[in-house]
């Protein structure tokens, strides 16, 4: 069972495309997101404290990209970030920083945190990765480890507060999962509805035919379809691992390869449609 949380979200700059802070109660850590055009007049000793942070980024096609870092003192290291874009040793252009301080931190437990959520935020696959290496021997002592993955669980909490789903599974199937089947000549689709919208399973079968139409009626999932390609989500003509769509209509689409409303496109396994649920 699960136990309630105070979270705090504090609009220091009174809206929320400014400076937002984000506290747990009985936790000495802080969130803190910080718009890149804030970073140089910043005056905030807080991150100029050791911890980790994102830097969030999104190309034209909406891809969303993460770079995850560390550093003894956060806003040096990002006015670097900046600096290396405007002198061309970066590529990327992020706008947004989300960072995370505590009292006690110090340079080998930075380390440990940013090889973890590293390695977090690859495993759900939310957002592609732009961080190249992470320290991966940092020795720690067993009471140390424990604490850091504490440190870790509040992350994710107040990650997900903020509005931000980097660190956040995949939703997977259980033993009391309804189903509901997505099916036509050459595809076979298999899925559940989830908290952010609709979940097709590892292992469904897309249409190996994409209709005219679909490009001009529904370019946003003929889009999402050659995206889901690209990242490897969909391989040979098949789902990879789970995929969570923003909506049902989203996920039937791609899976047959035209326009489709899911709410009558996904049925039960004796027939009944999403819609009459």
């Amino acid at each position: 069972m699960g136990y309630g949380k105070t979270i705090e979200l504090f609009w220091v700059d009174g809206t929320a495309d400014g400076i937002i802070t984000a506290e747990l109660s009985n936790w000495n850590g802080k969130g803190i997101k910080l718009p890149r055009t804030s970073v140089a007049q910043c005056r905030r000793s807080d991150i100029c404290q050791p911890g980790v942070y994102f830097l969030l980024c999104q190309e034209d096609d909406g891809t969303d990209w993460v770079y995850v870092g560390e550093a003894e003192n956060i806003k040096d290291r990002l006015n670097r970030h900046i600096g290396d874009y405007q002198s061309g040793k970066e590529s990327y252009y992020w706008n947004t920083a989300i960072i995370f301080v505590g009292r006690d931190l110090n340079k080998a437990l930075i380390r440990y945190l940013e090889n973890r959520l590293f390695d977090i935020a690859k495993e759900c696959g939310r957002c592609k990765l732009l961080t190249k290496n992470t320290y991966k021997n940092t020795v720690l002592k067993e009471s140390q480890i424990a604490g850091m993955e504490e440190f870790i669980d509040n992350i994710k909490v107040l990650v997900k507060a903020m509005g931000y789903r980097i660190l956040e599974s995949v939703p997977v199937e259980t033993d009391s999962t309804e189903f509901f089947y997505c099916k036509s000549a050459d595809a076979d689709g298999k899925g559940f509805i989830s908290a952010g919208g609709f979940t097709v399973v590892k292992g469904s079968k897309v249409s190996d035919h994409l209709t005219d139409s679909f490009e001009v009626r529904a370019k946003q999932y003929f889009d999402l379809r050659k995206k889901l390609e690209a990242d490897g989500v969909i391989a040979g003509g098949v789902f990879v691992r789970n995929h969570e769509f923003s909506a049902p209509s989203a996920a039937s689409a791609v899976l047959l390869g035209r326009s489709s409303n899911g709410r009558v496109d996904w049925k039960t396994q004796s027939g009944k449609k999403l819609g009459e649920m």
